[in-house]
C-alpha cells in the first residue's frame, strides 16, 4: 500500500489522519510505544477528531487504525491514568466525589462514543492486541475488520470494574449471543479474531494487517462514491432501530425518507439507474 497523504487540517498529537483517497478520511492511533494505549488527553482528542469528522463535507467514510504492527490499542494506559486521577485523591465525602467521577466517566463514554454518534460510516481494522478499550471502540464503529492475529478481550473485570465507557451495553445487541458475551465479559478471557467472527463481533477476517486496512479503504472508497444523503441516512435509521421499537422506528424512517426522497441524489439514482450510467454526488 503506497504512502498516505495527510487531510488538509487535521494536525493532532496523538493521531495521524489520512486522505487516502477522494471523501475518505483514515484515523490512525499513533503511539505505537505505548501499544496505542489511551490516556485522558488521548481520548478527548479522539472525541473531538470524531466530532470534526462528523461535520467536515468533505469526508463521507471513515477508516480507524492502530499504528505499529503489535497492537491496535492494548485499552487504557493505566499509568498514565492513575497519575492525578480522581480515583485516588480524597473527596469531601463520597457523594461529591461520587458525582466527579460520574462526570469523568460520562465524558470519556461520549469521547468514544463520538465514533458512533458520527454522522459517517466508520470502518474499523483491528490487529493484534485489542483489549478492553479497543472493544469499546470496535462496537461503535459501524463496520469491524479483523486481522488473523488480533487478540481480543473485555479486560474490565481484571482490573476491579465492571466495563463502563460502552462494551457492557453495545456488545450484546451486536453479537446477540448473550451466554458467550457473558462468559468473555465476566471472564476476561482471550478470544481470536476467528471466534470474533464466528459469533458475528466482526465482518471479516484478513490474513494481515495491511489486508485488512486494504480492505477497510477499498470498502470506504465505495461508501464515498455513493450518495451521501444514501449512506448517512441508512447509519442514522439502522442505529435508530436498534435502539428502538419497530413501529417507532418505521414511523421515524418515514418521516426521514420524505425528506430524502426530495433530494437531488435521489433523482440522480433513479436516471442512473435507468441509463445505466454511473451518477457524481454533491457534498452533503
Amino acid at each position: 500500500m503506497s504512502a498516505q497523504a495527510p487531510l488538509s487540517g487535521y494536525t493532532y498529537t496523538y493521531f495521524n489522519v489520512y486522505n487516502p483517497t477522494d471523501g475518505v478520511a483514515h484515523v490512525e492511533i499513533n503511539r505505537p510505544k505505548k501499544l496505542n494505549a489511551f490516556s485522558e488527553p488521548v481520548w478527548l482528542e479522539f472525541g473531538r477528531i470524531f466530532t470534526r469528522l462528523s461535520e467536515d463535507e468533505n469526508v463521507r467514510a471513515v477508516v480507524l487504525s492502530g499504528s505499529g504492527d503489535r497492537a491496535f490499542t492494548a485499552g487504557l494506559d493505566v499509568q498514565a491514568s492513575s497519575e492525578g486521577s480522581q480515583l485516588f485523591t480524597e473527596g469531601p465525602d463520597a457523594a461529591r466525589k461520587a458525582k466527579g467521577l460520574r462526570s469523568h466517566i460520562e465524558e470519556f463514554q461520549g469521547c468514544i462514543g463520538a465514533v458512533e454518534k458520527c454522522e459517517k460510516p466508520v470502518i474499523v481494522v483491528l490487529h493484534g492486541i485489542a483489549l478492553g478499550l479497543a472493544i469499546d471502540i470496535a462496537c461503535c464503529a459501524d463496520i469491524r475488520i479483523a486481522a488473523s492475529n488480533t487478540r481480543f478481550a473485555v479486560k474490565e473485570v481484571d482490573i476491579g470494574i465492571p466495563a463502563d465507557i460502552g462494551t457492557l451495553t453495545r456488545l450484546p445487541k451486536i453479537v446477540g449471543n448473550h451466554s458467550w458475551v457473558k462468559e468473555v465479559c465476566l471472564t476476561a478471557r482471550d478470544f481470536s479474531a476467528a471466534e470474533a467472527k464466528e459469533v458475528g463481533f466482526v465482518g471479516s477476517v484478513r490474513e494481515s494487517k495491511a489486508a485488512a486496512l486494504q480492505a477497510a479503504l477499498d470498502m470506504a472508497g465505495l461508501l464515498a462514491s455513493k450518495s451521501p444523503v444514501a449512506v448517512q441516512g441508512t447509519k442514522e435509521l439502522l442505529n435508530h432501530g436498534r435502539d428502538h421499537a419497530t413501529v417507532e422506528s418505521l414511523r421515524y424512517t418515514a418521516v426521514w425518507n420524505s425528506v430524502a426522497v426530495q433530494s437531488e441524489d435521489f433523482k440522480k439514482g433513479i436516471v442512473s439507474g435507468l441509463k445505466k450510467t454511473k451518477p457524481t454526488f454533491a457534498k452533503l
